[in-house]
């Protein structure tokens, strides 16, 4: 495995968009490791110090999502981090990006061009 390559961490209970979101990331060049629930998020950040973070807003719990953002911040991390809704376009275009310390906000399911244009803004 390329040491240089980038590593993005994907929290999300639904496994079905955990494959699909892997094979966008896997043809982008980037290596993903991922995690089902906040809570292994959290020990999987810490063990594998990714270069990106994307993070499904309700999993287990319906804050389940915003609350590993504020735990993976309060570890001191600048790594970008992302947030994939399915609550509808709504939330995505009056999210407060700056707020909620977030780079960004996708609607899912995601587009994979889009995806990989933000990964390449963020990570080159």
């Amino acid at each position: 495995m390329d040491k240089l390559q980038k590593v993005i961490l994907y929290v999300d209970d639904d496994r079905d968009f955990r494959d699909a979101v892997r094979v966008i990331i896997e043809a982008g060049g980037y290596r993903m490791v991922e995690a089902d629930s906040a809570e292994q998020g959290l020990q999987v950040f810490k063990a594998e110090r990714p270069d990106l973070v994307l993070v499904d807003l309700m999993m287990e719990e319906v804050d389940a999502g915003t609350r590993l953002v504020r735990k993976i911040q309060a570890l001191g991390s600048k790594v970008p981090i992302y947030m994939l809704s399915s609550t509808g376009d709504g939330f995505v275009a009056a999210a407060d990006y700056g707020a909620l310390g977030l780079a960004g906000v996708f609607q899912k399911p995601i587009e994979p061009k889009v995806l990989l244009t933000a990964l390449r803004a963020k990570l080159g």
